[in-house]
């Protein structure tokens, strides 16, 4: 018998007495993990942090959670999240060793997470307005994909060819211990700033962006970069995505053994390239956000509109060393 995946999408089933994951029915109320992993709560003090949520109305980083059975916890959630714990703490050179898989679960299963409380709160939203709940059928096609490669946690699934995904994780030279967190729902695009590494993933590009960037990433890697060179790359790679035009398909085959996943050609789907056109206005307001925590403002990034500023290369195109780059820490 062909193993069963867990379909939430199909009937917008979000409920808290569900395990978010396989769907089993939920014994107690307290079976419950929090979206932000407590290990990293502790670690920057996030608990009673504010979390803005696409409304504009605002959570708390600890008041986020997922429903979820104990023995997926346990058997599961708590090992992956051990690992990731060690790896992220230790710093740069453990992170870029663990396989982009665990790092996929982990950052999906966040995002995940941050959705279904963001669904959660629509759905009792338009009931209380006495009205239906409307998803977008492309974002549902989406996030259903997401939730089916996230079953990888618990069920045999392999990724046949190329990843969903791209992530990249990139050596952040720092005085101070980092944290800096972003996240793009709709794109499924997030970064993380921390200690002395960053990591951007697009988690349903079937590797696009890291082909559109593929420049930058060469003249980048294995170079330790300024915190403002790193969130440069940041915007370049969350702009991308929001310029990528694709939803992309997957063709499933479940089997007695496991689950195949493999991406259908991007390119069979039209013949318009793969990224709308590169706006260089609306990319400056994207890094201006992204450079707020230096207050670099619009104007100065656009002095020059058909080259906007750039801390990451110099005229000659070379790659500007971290410590060449004139701005604070």
């Amino acid at each position: 018998m062909a193993i069963d995946l867990y379909k939430p999408f199909e009937r917008l089933n979000f409920s808290k007495h569900n395990c978010f994951i396989s769907g089993e029915k939920l014994q107690h109320s307290e079976e419950e993990i929090h979206v932000f992993p407590l290990w990293l709560l502790q670690e920057y003090e996030l608990h009673d942090k504010p979390f803005k949520l696409l409304d504009e109305s605002m959570s708390t980083y600890s008041h986020m959670k997922l429903p979820c059975a104990t023995s997926i916890n346990k058997e599961v959630l708590e090992p992956l999240e051990e690992e990731i714990k060690t790896a992220f703490l230790s710093g740069y050179d453990a992170v870029q060793n663990l396989p982009d898989l665990k790092l996929f679960q982990w950052i999906g299963k966040m995002l995940y997470g941050i959705l279904f409380n963001e669904i959660r709160i629509g759905i009792m939203q338009q009931k209380a307005k006495g009205e239906e709940f409307i998803f977008s059928q492309s974002l549902v096609h989406k996030f259903g994909n997401l939730h089916l490669m996230l079953q990888s946690l618990t069920k045999a699934i392999e990724f046949e060819g190329s990843h969903p995904w791209t992530i990249k994780v990139f050596k952040i030279e720092s005085k101070q211990d980092l944290f800096n967190y972003r996240d793009e729902i709709n794109t499924l695009t997030y970064s993380l700033a921390m200690k002395d590494f960053g990591i951007i993933a697009c988690l349903q590009d079937n590797g696009t962006n890291a082909v559109y960037h593929k420049e930058i990433l060469t003249k980048v890697q294995n170079n330790a970069l300024h915190p403002a060179q790193f969130e440069e790359v940041c915007a370049r790679f969350f702009y991308s995505n929001y310029l990528f035009n694709r939803l992309p398909e997957y063709t499933i085959m479940p089997t007695n053994e496991a689950i195949y996943i493999e991406a259908m050609p991007l390119m069979g789907m039209s013949n318009k390239p793969l990224f709308d056109a590169w706006q260089n206005k609306t990319y400056a307001q994207v890094l201006e956000n992204f450079w707020k925590p230096w207050g670099i403002l619009l104007f100065e990034i656009l002095k020059d509109p058909e080259n906007p500023l750039t801390h990451l290369l110099d005229e000659s195109g070379l790659l500007i060393p971290a410590e060449k780059v004139d701005l604070p820490s």
